[in-house]
């Protein structure tokens, strides 16, 4: 089924947060002789507006003004549906150090590799973030959560990516069938600790299971030692 994009009108219709201007920030322009003008100043002669999109993203060229008044063409990726995705750190059992945590390897197209990663997904249009985690966690490791934990929010790319993930922790008994023929080929339990050794000797790299397991830290969902003393 296609999926055509929004034009730019619609999107400025339908998602006017996105193109407020603040002060002392990028400037979106919007005046036919403005774009031109930021066109002309970079020597492109590149569309303005949309330029792709399918169900998952939108990509948006905008002629911009940047504080110092210097004029030019800036790139980012918005989620097709407007909806956040969603980060869920299953955890399970309930030792003396904690939970442990349950991460799963996932090869990703995009680096043409396996990360291991806590659950995650993209939001889906008229679902609550909640919703979504519950989904997620179902599809991915064939599990029903006993307790959904908000952990805030994380930004994975300030600089391209107008769009936010929302955190969970999640409490569950056991892990289920794995959602292998979406490129998972294991879940993995282990302590929080090692986890975080994991990231520190570069084993971890993917940045929303980074930033979900720090969350998850800070919140106090595992008990504080001489290693990683309260704050």
């Amino acid at each position: 089924m296609k999926h055509p994009p929004p034009t730019y009108e619609e999107l400025r219709r339908d998602r006017p947060e996105m193109f407020a201007n603040v002060p002392d920030g990028i400037e979106v322009l919007l005046d036919p002789a403005d774009i031109e003008a930021a066109r002309r100043s970079v020597g492109s002669d590149e569309p303005v507006g949309v330029v792709y999109g399918d169900r998952f993203i939108t990509l948006v060229r905008d002629a911009v003004r940047f504080p110092g008044g210097g004029l030019g063409l800036h790139l980012r990726v918005l989620p097709a549906t407007g909806a956040p995705g969603v980060v869920v750190l299953p955890l399970v059992g309930a030792g003396p150090d904690g939970p442990d945590v349950v991460l799963v390897e996932h090869y990703r197209h995009a680096t043409r590799a396996w990360h291991l990663e806590a659950p995650r997904g993209n939001g889906e249009a008229g679902s609550a973030a909640p919703e979504n985690a519950i989904r997620e966690l179902r599809e991915e490791l064939g599990v029903r959560l006993d307790e959904l934990i908000p952990l805030g929010r994380v930004h994975a790319d300030t600089g391209l990516l107008g769009s936010h993930a929302e955190l969970y922790a999640a409490r569950i008994s056991a892990v289920g069938a794995l959602d292998t023929a979406e490129g998972i080929r294991r879940a993995v339990v282990m302590p929080l600790r090692r986890a975080e050794e994991l990231i520190g000797r570069g084993g971890i790299t993917d940045g929303y299971t980074i930033a979900v397991l720090t969350r998850a830290r800070l919140a106090g969902l595992f008990p504080q030692d001489r290693d990683h003393p309260a704050t």
